[in-house]
Parts: structure tokens; C-alpha cells; sequence
């Protein structure tokens, strides 16, 4: 969603789009970003395996394409999220 903001004679565009964390479960997490909904499955994305819901829930949206968790200092392209096996990811982090 855009709203206008207007400051002295100018008017611009400012992204005030939603995004959503709707149901965490012991697989992953759903995000709703605007009207698609997406899964983040643990298997794919291991970094959140053992993140709190205030951490999986803090998401900053910089740009159309791009999430940012800063209290996991995570970032991933939403095509990523869409397309997990196209992006290989590679993880330190070990899943038991």
C-alpha cells in the first residue's frame, strides 16, 4: 500500500505495506507481505529454527524485494523466500 506525504510543495510516494508473521509452528513460519503469503520453512532457512517470536516477528521491509530481521541481522530477497531451492543458502549454523 502507498500513501502520499507531502511536505512543502512536494509530493511523494512512501511504502506502508504490512508485513505479517500469521502462525509459527514447529516447521516454520508463515509471512504475509501484501497479499502473498509465504513459508519459511526451518529446513530451508535454519537461522530461524531457534529464534524467538519477538526475533521472527521484528521485520524491516527496505525494498520491494528485500527483508531484513535486525535482531537476527538476517537478510533475504523475497524471491529467495518464493523460490528456496534456486538460492542455495549456506549456513554455520547446525540443525539437528
Amino acid at each position: 500500500m502507498l500513501g502520499k506525504h507531502t511536505s512543502g510543495n512536494n509530493i511523494s510516494q512512501v511504502n506502508t505495506s504490512a508485513i505479517e508473521v500469521s502462525l509459527v509452528s514447529s516447521q516454520g513460519f508463515w509471512l504475509l507481505i501484501e497479499n502473498e503469503e509465504l513459508f519459511l520453512a526451518y529446513a530451508d532457512f535454519p537461522w530461524f529454527k531457534k529464534a524467538t517470536i519477538e526475533q521472527i516477528t521484528n521485520i524491516v521491509h527496505p525494498s520491494a524485494n528485500h527483508l531484513y530481521w535486525p535482531s537476527l541481522d538476517i537478510d533475504l530477497s523475497v524471491e529467495s523466500i518464493r523460490n528456496p531451492k534456486e538460492f542455495p543458502l549456506i549456513s554455520k549454523v547446525k540443525t539437528h
